[in-house]
């Protein structure tokens, strides 16, 4: 790559494919462009760096599954992409290849960049620690350096002999209310005195389809056990159509429980929650920064589960709440441990046992300090900038 002079506009790719990655690698690019507003930058991902004008050359939605068996069915979507991003680098050179965690696709657009030369920045470390470890090795020989946002991963690859940086979380940056309790519920119609109970289902189709109808089960159960009425809370993810919400039981369900879906005001939501079943993921590190406490559900098809099983070993738990903290603070229900039955059972002792309820909150409180300090966000986009200065 030709080099460029100190004041001439630079040219980044970044790949992110999922929501969250889309949201962490938005919040990276606003950074950047504070410090380089001539930068561009052309990749994929979705509607989140779109908005912070990423040329976006494919759009991730097409192929964020879940389960090492629905890949299968994205391949071609999967192989385009792939294709796309490939042709970019080679006709455009970019600077730098900033990569957001999606590790199987995201290794193999790593190696093709150290082919043409362009340094890799590997922000949002994939989940190494959790299978195939081995990759510890081939993320740090691809990347320029890499970056994360869990404490216990930087001690993880010193372990294995790499330095890596710690940047904190991005959520410290991001979650933040707009408006009280109170307000919220006003905004909304909402009966001051009824208990409010998110129901967050994840922000895939697949996730939708295996969650949902039974958390709409569980909560036709706890309405019916509750000394008090309940409103149900459902923060609609832009990836979701309310078709599928529909199809999945909100249509059938919505009959009997008061249940609202709102689009907006996704974090004033979820704080004004008594607590919410949701999927595993970031929300539930969402939950946790703003002090809601949850039952963390996960289920895959039979077969993926499967294959999983064998993948993964030593891993205590699987909900990024309770690994970060070390120890159980939130319930889990893996599997074929998402019942109706279970799910409600759990919700009630969140809410409804004063002792149960004062040790998940202390337990979020202590959380959201092992998370770093805030600024993840610029100081991810700082060694970006220092990895172009330094290959110049």
């Amino acid at each position: 790559m030709t080099s460029a002079s100190s004041s001439s506009p630079e040219h980044i790719m970044i790949v992110a494919g999922e929501a969250s990655g889309d949201m962490h690698g938005a919040n990276l690019v606003k950074a950047l462009h504070i410090m380089r507003p001539d930068i561009t930058l052309s990749g994929m991902g979705g509607k989140e760096l779109a908005a912070v004008g990423v040329d976006i050359l494919f759009d991730a939605a097409k192929i964020a599954v879940v389960g090492v068996v629905e890949v299968f069915s994205h391949l071609k979507d999967i192989v385009k992409a792939r294709r796309t991003l490939i042709a970019e680098m080679r006709q455009k050179k970019p600077a730098l290849l900033i990569l957001i965690d999606f590790p199987d696709f995201n290794m193999l657009l790593a190696a093709q960049a150290k082919k043409l030369n362009i340094p890799v920045f590997y922000y949002i470390s994939p989940q190494v620690w959790a299978w195939r470890s081995g990759r510890v090795k081939k993320i740090a020989s691809l990347s320029r350096r890499v970056a994360t946002i869990l404490p216990f991963e930087q001690q993880f690859y010193k372990k294995h002999g790499y330095e890596v940086d710690f940047v904190g979380h991005p959520l410290l940056d991001t979650v933040n209310t707009t408006m009280s309790k109170a307000d919220f519920i006003q905004k909304n119609g909402i009966p001051a005195d009824n208990r409010l109970i998110g129901i967050i289902p994840g922000s895939r189709s697949k996730e939708i389809k295996y969650l949902l109808p039974d958390f709409l089960k569980a909560a036709v159960l706890f309405q019916q056990q509750s000394d008090l009425p309940c409103t149900f809370l459902l923060p609609k993810a832009s990836t979701i159509s309310r078709s599928l919400l529909d199809d999945n039981g909100l249509s059938q369900f919505g009959q009997h429980i008061d249940i609202r879906v709102i689009s907006e005001n996704r974090y004033d939501l979820m704080e004004a929650c008594d607590a919410a079943l949701t999927a595993s993921g970031t929300v539930t590190l969402e939950l946790a920064i703003l002090g809601t406490p949850s039952v963390v559900a996960y289920k895959v098809s039979p077969k993926t589960y499967f294959l999983g099983k064998m993948l993964i070993r030593n891993i205590r738990f699987f909900s990024l709440v309770n690994l970060i903290s070390d120890k159980k603070i939130i319930p889990e229900l893996l599997q074929d441990e998402v019942t109706p039955e279970r799910l409600a059972a759990e919700l009630d002792k969140l809410v409804t046992n004063p002792v149960e309820n004062q040790q998940v909150l202390h337990g979020l409180k202590a959380l959201r300090s092992l998370l770093g300090g805030p600024g993840a966000s610029t100081k991810a986009a700082s060694i970006a900038l220092d990895i172009i200065h330094d290959k110049r």
